[in-house]
């Protein structure tokens, strides 16, 4: 570790706490010359270092920056010693962890980007992902036994935790709609992408990238026309290590439904959020969009619907609309 990152592990477990430059070279057993560096590359990093003659050096509560020290230090004991990357701007974080897993990299591996210049969505679309509003996240999951049709556990389990992360650093109200876009205030916030590699003799999944963008806040000067009908963020104004506290939140969650004997635990909280029971919507396909009425999801997070001629259907994967 370098010892700028052990400042700023010093700094994210010591919030509004100040620091002499002789404190901090005892501790971290440099000198007090690279101690003023590394602040000051951090400073320039834009993190609030107040610098207080006769006090030292205190990271400010309102620091809202993105760190794996920062992230690490709400984490449950199981997830302390993952491998978290974090990145000012890459081309798509998913790129980057497909290409860690196929280097044999361990599971819970993660990147997260404070930008993607090439992020992705799901069918092909682009994944608008701005610098500094948001995080642009990918981790590596290697499940045991997950057929194709299983691997959607991962999604749905992802979009609870999301759910259950935002509400818990928010207080607002995240919503599901299916598959895997998440809402608040009605209005997008985040969109979910599982990719795999599947062995061809077993039909098993050798491992998945899961990959998760968040607006945490509205990109200055607004969403895209095309989009500001559309997206929304978790908040309005600039809030206290929002960032790190999402990613922390979001993992302690996934990884207790992820690893829980009994899966289906998650189900219900995922159904519970759901935006689309009872509504209609269309069902879009590649050829055609079809008007149909959610009956439910069943307890594979498969959408229950009855179509406009009273038939009814199940489907595991797809593309809804809906109107509010």
């Amino acid at each position: 570790m370098t010892t700028k990152e052990k400042i700023i592990k010093l700094f994210e477990e010591n919030r509004n706490i100040y620091f002499s430059g002789e404190d901090i070279a005892q501790k971290l057993d440099v000198s007090r010359g690279a101690v003023w560096k590394a602040v000051k590359s951090l400073q320039n990093d834009g993190y609030a270092i107040d610098a207080v003659t006769n006090k030292g050096y205190c990271l400010s509560d309102k620091t809202d920056i993105l760190s794996a020290q920062g992230i690490k230090k709400y984490l449950r004991s199981e997830l302390e010693g993952m491998d978290i990357s974090v990145l000012p701007k890459v081309s798509s974080s998913n790129s980057l962890v497909r290409d860690k897993a196929n280097d044999g990299a361990a599971e819970w591996s993660m990147i997260i980007a404070n930008e993607q210049t090439s992020g992705r969505g799901r069918i092909g679309r682009s994944f608008f992902s701005p610098k500094g509003t948001g995080v642009y996240m990918s981790l590596l999951l290697r499940p045991s036994d997950y057929s194709a049709e299983q691997s959607v556990r991962i999604t749905t389990m992802a979009a609870v935790a999301v759910c259950e992360a935002v509400e818990e650093i928010s207080g607002e109200r995240a919503e599901i709609k299916w598959v895997n876009d998440i809402f608040v205030r009605r209005k997008k916030v985040c969109g979910i992408l599982t990719e795999g590699s599947f062995g061809l003799e077993s039909g098993l999944l050798e491992y998945a990238v899961l990959g998760i963008g968040v607006n945490i806040y509205e990109p200055e000067g607004g969403f895209p026309e095309e989009l500001k009908d559309i997206a929304g963020s978790v908040f309005q104004a600039p809030q206290s290590d929002a960032k790190n506290r999402f990613v922390s939140q979001f993992l302690n969650r996934f990884y207790g439904y992820y690893t829980a004997p009994c899966q289906a635990d998650y189900v219900e909280q995922y159904r519970s959020r759901s935006l689309v029971i009872g509504r209609q919507v269309n069902l879009i396909s590649a050829n055609e969009s079809k008007s149909a009425v959610v009956l439910g999801i069943d307890d594979q997070c498969r959408l229950l619907v009855k179509h406009d001629d009273g038939t009814e259907n199940c489907y595991s994967s797809g593309e809804i609309s809906i109107r509010f």
